[in-house]
């Protein structure tokens, strides 16, 4: 099992604050499997137009956090100086199915439907403690 902090993950993906999704990798097999993790907080910039009332975590932000976990499939192990440098290409039956609010740790599982090494196919699932959020299917191309 390989496991990535915050420090490998941004050494790895060229998101930056405030549009880094994912805080931990906690599960890896890469080509295969991925199960990571993003703690949402109160303090998130997005809170405070989405909704000051009533807060919850905006879709295509749990998107975005999926496409993040979903690059690590192209992870390999032991290589230094990896940037996993893929784009986002199609969202495909992307279901919302509960709101992630302020406390919630969003956790993130994705598993390859197929790989190559300039493309994938991926199932995601994303889920809080009390149940599911968001599932669907994503494409990924390398960054030309």
């Amino acid at each position: 099992m390989i496991n990535l902090d915050i420090n490998q993950i941004m050494s790895c993906i060229p998101q930056r604050y405030p549009f880094l999704m994912v805080d931990r990798v906690i599960d890896l097999d890469p080509g295969k499997r991925v199960v990571a993790e993003k703690n949402v907080s109160i303090n998130e910039h997005f809170f405070q137009g989405h909704f000051p009332a009533d807060p919850i975590m905006p879709g295509v932000l749990i998107v975005e956090a999926m496409a993040q976990a979903s690059m690590f499939l192209f992870y390999v192990p032991d290589q230094t100086e990896q940037k996993l440098d893929f784009y986002l290409a199609i969202v495909k039956d992307i279901r919302f199915l509960r709101s992630v609010l302020p406390g919630d740790q969003l956790q993130i599982l994705v598993e390859a439907v197929r790989v190559t090494k300039d493309n994938a196919v991926v199932k995601v699932l994303a889920t809080v403690k009390d149940g599911k959020v968001s599932e669907g299917e994503l494409v990924f191309v390398r960054r030309k």
